[in-house]
């Protein structure tokens, strides 16, 4: 099956080392090696891009940008229009190439590849609503408004944990916008990028569209750094580490560029008594172990109310016990690998963190070992009884682990939930219309998602996607996030014979 979904997608020789959509010479001599955290096998390799490399690629967006700014904005939605078109297409080779290069499950891959195809078809839309402002003038005869230009190439920097969406969520609403796009994927990653850019690149060819409207460069921060530091990007928009956001934002703010963070998260779940068990269950387990713990929104706390917390411990521990993992690509598993060898040890050191400090676990951890296990990569999800201020508990975890705590008054359970440095996602489990709009209000949660009755991860495209505090600020996908892809122009224009001045300054000659 492995080489069957590689070959539909282009990677028949997976050691060409092509890096962007020209032909990559491997002037860095360097290749990043993908190995799969399925089963440990070798997938594929590609070639580290130079700084010569680079330059080229950078030169080659420029030009395209020139004729791709001048395509009229529902033209190049056509061809978005297209490439959604072509996603339907490759669905299931792709979503399988995500799950067995990722790790997460299959119906998690095939999903991210829905999540791409709904993108494409939200851009299409979007492209023939651009709109701008119109403005009364104070002065006599004159029109004032506003409009939006691209701004020119977005360097995207995307993560391991969802290899393609995230990449779609930018290039897609960029290139409606009239931007080119510069994609280094991460080097964890790097294939699913490669089949990405190979079926865009039909779509693009069929349509003569300039070579450069849609690159990549691969490596690890170092090949991102020739993006941040570089003046001819003027956004970067950077998912990943709270740790790496800052990098990334201090190093454009220095240049006076745009930067868009889509950071950490460390996001709560408060069931109150008010709740539905059987709805805090489903949220509450997807909510945690999906793509094993190692999504941004991934709920890392649940803040349940003392009155209910018992019942709710034994019901989730014994939901924990029945998960099935293993092969992600075989759908009766619920919980694939962790990403590598590094991953687990993250994992592992977190659990020793969390019994120094006085937690106890209701379901333990551990790594499994067998056959069936061979990468290395698998891991128990576990569930511990925490404090929040517990320092471990105040950090994100890219794993498995949730943070069991009480509660006693709803305003309690708001600030445990808030008192983090990140501020992504939240949710509440309720059927009080009082606990849910205080939970939505000024002075409930502090995120930048807050949903009530449904988990705190599985965000749709039409929203704005993002958070607050060390989360970044950013705002992806949805709603009105195109704006920080296009620049705002304000325009007057005088139809009179006279030239009068605002706020009735007078200057007679």
């Amino acid at each position: 099956m492995k080489k069957t979904f590689l070959r539909k997608l282009g990677l028949k020789k997976l050691n060409d080392g092509t890096s962007t959509g020209l032909k990559s010479s491997a002037a860095s001599g360097e290749y990043i090696e993908s190995f799969s955290p399925v089963d440990g096998a070798f997938i594929g390799s590609v070639s580290v891009t130079s700084e010569k490399e680079y330059e080229k690629v950078i030169k080659t967006s420029q030009k395209a940008f020139l004729t791709w700014r001048d395509i009229p904005a529902p033209k190049r939605g056509e061809i978005v229009r297209q490439y959604g078109e072509a996603l339907r297409k490759y669905k299931e080779p792709l979503g399988q190439l995500v799950s067995y290069e990722m790790g997460k499950s299959l119906q998690e891959g095939l999903g991210e590849v829905q999540e791409m195809i709904d993108i494409c078809d939200f851009a299409v839309g979007l492209s023939r609503q651009l709109y701008g402002l119109s403005m009364h003038s104070e002065r006599p005869s004159h029109r004032m408004y506003e409009q939006w230009h691209p701004l020119g190439i977005v360097g995207i920097i995307s993560a391991f944990n969802f290899p393609v969406a995230v990449w779609s969520w930018n290039a897609m609403i960029a290139m409606v916008c009239g931007d080119v796009c510069i994609w280094k994927p991460s080097e964890k990653t790097p294939l699913c990028a490669v089949a990405c850019q190979n079926i865009l690149h039909e779509v693009l060819k069929a349509n003569k569209v300039p070579e450069g409207v849609s690159c990549i460069i691969n490596g690890d921060y170092r090949v991102g750094e020739y993006m941040t530091q570089d003046g001819r990007v003027p956004l970067v928009s950077a998912t990943g580490s709270t740790r790496m956001g800052k990098i990334v934002g201090a190093t454009v703010a220095q240049r006076l560029g745009r930067s868009l963070l889509e950071l950490g998260g460390n996001n709560a779940i408060i069931v109150t008594p008010n709740a539905d068990l059987n709805l805090v269950l489903t949220g509450a387990l997807f909510g945690a172990v999906g793509t094993c713990g190692q999504r941004c929104t991934t709920t890392r706390r649940l803040i349940v109310h003392d009155s209910i917390y018992d019942t709710v411990k034994k019901k989730l521990a014994r939901a924990y016990r029945q998960l099935s993992i293993g092969n992600p690509l075989d759908a009766k598993n619920h919980v694939g690998p962790l990403i590598d060898q590094a991953a687990v040890d993250n994992y592992l050191e977190s659990i020793k963190r969390v019994k120094a400090e006085g937690g106890k676990f209701v379901v333990a951890g551990g790594v499994l070992k067998g056959d069936e296990y061979g990468s290395g990569c698998y891991v128990k999800p576990c569930i511990a009884e925490v404090e929040n201020h517990y320092e471990i508990v105040q950090h994100e975890t890219f794993a498995p682990i949730l943070y069991l705590m009480k509660y006693s008054e709803l305003s309690d359970a708001v600030a445990m939930q808030n008192n983090v440095p990140q501020g992504l996602s939240s949710a509440i489990m309720t059927d009080s219309l009082r606990e849910a709009e205080y939970f939505l209000s000024s002075a409930g949660s502090d995120c930048g998602i807050a949903n009530v009755n449904i988990g705190t991860s599985g965000a749709e495209i039409g929203g704005a996607f993002g958070g607050e505090k060390e989360t970044g600020g950013g705002r992806e996908s949805g709603s009105d996030a195109w704006k920080a892809y296009m620049r705002r122009q304000t325009n007057t224009i005088n139809y009179s014979k006279d030239l009068p001045l605002a706020q009735g300054i007078k200057f007679d000659l």
